[in-house]
Protein backbone atom coordinates (compact mmCIF):
# COMPACT_ATOMS: atom_id res chain seq x y z
CA UNK A 1 0.00 0.00 0.00
CA UNK A 2 2.47 2.51 0.32
CA UNK A 3 4.17 2.06 -2.67
CA UNK A 4 0.76 2.89 -4.28
CA UNK A 5 0.15 6.02 -2.21
CA UNK A 6 3.62 7.11 -3.11
CA UNK A 7 2.89 6.43 -6.80
CA UNK A 8 -0.57 8.83 -6.51
CA UNK A 9 1.17 12.12 -4.96
CA UNK A 10 3.77 12.10 -7.48
CA UNK A 11 1.43 11.81 -10.49
CA UNK A 12 0.20 14.57 -8.57
CA UNK A 13 3.23 16.37 -8.72
CA UNK A 14 3.96 15.95 -12.43
CA UNK A 15 0.33 16.31 -13.12
CA UNK A 16 0.73 20.33 -11.60
CA UNK A 17 3.55 20.80 -13.42
CA UNK A 18 2.58 19.59 -17.23
CA UNK A 19 -0.34 21.90 -17.18
CA UNK A 20 2.44 24.98 -16.34
CA UNK A 21 4.67 24.30 -18.74
CA UNK A 22 1.74 23.99 -21.55
CA UNK A 23 0.00 27.21 -20.58
CA UNK A 24 3.68 28.70 -20.42
CA UNK A 25 4.57 27.42 -23.99
CA UNK A 26 0.80 28.19 -25.12
CA UNK A 27 1.36 32.01 -24.31
CA UNK A 28 3.97 32.33 -26.01
CA UNK A 29 2.84 30.33 -28.88
CA UNK A 30 -0.21 32.78 -28.84
CA UNK A 31 2.28 36.08 -28.77
CA UNK A 32 4.21 34.83 -31.55
CA UNK A 33 1.92 34.47 -33.66
CA UNK A 34 0.37 37.85 -33.01
CA UNK A 35 3.57 38.84 -33.92
CA UNK A 36 3.82 37.39 -36.81
CA UNK A 37 0.22 38.27 -38.39
CA UNK A 38 1.48 42.43 -37.33
CA UNK A 39 4.65 41.82 -38.97
CA UNK A 40 2.25 40.25 -42.26
CA UNK A 41 0.19 43.22 -41.83
CA UNK A 42 2.66 45.60 -41.51
CA UNK A 43 4.44 44.46 -44.87
CA UNK A 44 1.36 42.92 -47.24
CA UNK A 45 -1.73 44.71 -45.76
CA UNK A 46 -1.09 47.98 -44.76
CA UNK A 47 -1.88 50.88 -47.38
CA UNK A 48 1.63 52.63 -48.33
CA UNK A 49 1.46 56.32 -48.04
CA UNK A 50 2.96 56.87 -52.12
CA UNK A 51 -0.37 55.44 -53.12
CA UNK A 52 -1.96 59.16 -53.09
CA UNK A 53 -4.69 60.57 -54.41
CA UNK A 54 -4.05 61.72 -57.87
CA UNK A 55 -3.45 65.56 -58.29
CA UNK A 56 -5.44 67.21 -61.10
CA UNK A 57 -3.43 68.51 -63.93
CA UNK A 58 -3.92 69.94 -67.10
CA UNK A 59 -7.75 69.98 -68.52
CA UNK A 60 -7.50 68.99 -72.24
CA UNK A 61 -11.13 70.05 -74.16
CA UNK A 62 -11.83 67.49 -77.37
CA UNK A 63 -13.86 68.87 -80.66
CA UNK A 64 -17.61 68.29 -79.92
CA UNK A 65 -18.56 64.88 -82.46
CA UNK A 66 -22.47 64.24 -83.02
CA UNK A 67 -22.94 60.62 -82.62
CA UNK A 68 -26.27 58.26 -83.72
CA UNK A 69 -29.38 57.25 -81.13
CA UNK A 70 -32.09 55.34 -81.88
CA UNK A 71 -34.26 56.33 -84.13
CA UNK A 72 -32.67 58.89 -86.35
CA UNK A 73 -32.22 60.63 -83.34
CA UNK A 74 -28.24 62.40 -82.43
CA UNK A 75 -26.55 63.44 -79.71
CA UNK A 76 -24.27 66.49 -80.23
CA UNK A 77 -21.77 66.08 -77.06
CA UNK A 78 -18.08 67.56 -76.48
CA UNK A 79 -15.53 66.10 -74.09
CA UNK A 80 -12.41 68.01 -71.73
CA UNK A 81 -10.58 65.30 -69.87
CA UNK A 82 -9.03 66.34 -66.82
CA UNK A 83 -5.31 64.42 -66.79
CA UNK A 84 -3.34 63.92 -63.50
CA UNK A 85 -0.42 66.20 -62.62
CA UNK A 86 2.48 65.44 -65.02
CA UNK A 87 0.47 63.18 -67.54
CA UNK A 88 1.78 63.49 -71.46
CA UNK A 89 -0.17 65.28 -73.54
CA UNK A 90 -2.77 62.89 -74.57
CA UNK A 91 -4.19 62.35 -77.88
CA UNK A 92 -8.03 62.91 -77.58
CA UNK A 93 -8.86 59.93 -80.38
CA UNK A 94 -9.18 57.38 -77.54
CA UNK A 95 -11.46 59.12 -76.10
CA UNK A 96 -13.34 59.70 -78.84
CA UNK A 97 -13.81 56.34 -79.90
CA UNK A 98 -14.68 55.30 -76.59
CA UNK A 99 -17.40 57.64 -76.55
CA UNK A 100 -19.15 57.33 -79.67
CA UNK A 101 -18.83 53.57 -78.73
CA UNK A 102 -20.65 53.69 -75.33
CA UNK A 103 -23.71 56.24 -76.89
CA UNK A 104 -24.06 55.21 -80.41
CA UNK A 105 -27.21 53.58 -80.30
CA UNK A 106 -28.58 54.50 -77.19
CA UNK A 107 -32.55 55.54 -76.82
CA UNK A 108 -32.84 59.61 -76.22
CA UNK A 109 -34.46 58.32 -72.71
CA UNK A 110 -31.57 56.92 -71.96
CA UNK A 111 -29.13 60.04 -72.91
CA UNK A 112 -31.23 62.87 -71.43
CA UNK A 113 -32.18 61.76 -67.83
CA UNK A 114 -29.39 63.29 -65.15
CA UNK A 115 -29.29 59.83 -63.54
CA UNK A 116 -28.61 57.93 -66.14
CA UNK A 117 -26.12 60.34 -67.70
CA UNK A 118 -23.99 60.85 -65.01
CA UNK A 119 -24.02 56.52 -65.01
CA UNK A 120 -22.93 56.84 -68.75
CA UNK A 121 -19.90 59.31 -67.77
CA UNK A 122 -18.72 57.34 -64.52
CA UNK A 123 -18.59 54.38 -67.45
CA UNK A 124 -16.53 56.52 -69.38
CA UNK A 125 -14.35 57.61 -67.08
CA UNK A 126 -13.63 54.21 -66.17
CA UNK A 127 -13.34 53.37 -69.68
CA UNK A 128 -10.65 56.28 -69.86
CA UNK A 129 -8.87 55.03 -66.82
CA UNK A 130 -7.85 51.86 -68.90
CA UNK A 131 -7.19 53.45 -72.53
CA UNK A 132 -4.78 56.16 -70.74
CA UNK A 133 -3.53 54.23 -68.40
CA UNK A 134 -4.26 55.90 -65.67
CA UNK A 135 -3.20 59.38 -66.83
CA UNK A 136 -7.21 60.72 -67.33
CA UNK A 137 -8.47 61.57 -63.81
CA UNK A 138 -12.16 62.52 -64.99
CA UNK A 139 -14.45 63.16 -68.16
CA UNK A 140 -16.44 66.89 -68.59
CA UNK A 141 -19.20 67.59 -71.19
CA UNK A 142 -18.86 70.76 -71.83
CA UNK A 143 -21.34 70.41 -75.14
CA UNK A 144 -24.50 67.93 -74.73
CA UNK A 145 -27.46 68.55 -77.24
CA UNK A 146 -30.36 65.68 -78.13
CA UNK A 147 -32.38 66.02 -81.27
Amino acid sequence: MSTKTKEAPEATADGDEKPKKSKKKLIIIALVLVLVGGAGYWFFLKPSSAEAAPVPGEVVPLEAIQINLEEGHYLRLGLALQLVEGAHEVDGSKALDATIELFSGKSMEEVQTAKERKHLKEELEEELDHAYHGEVLEVYFTDFVTQ
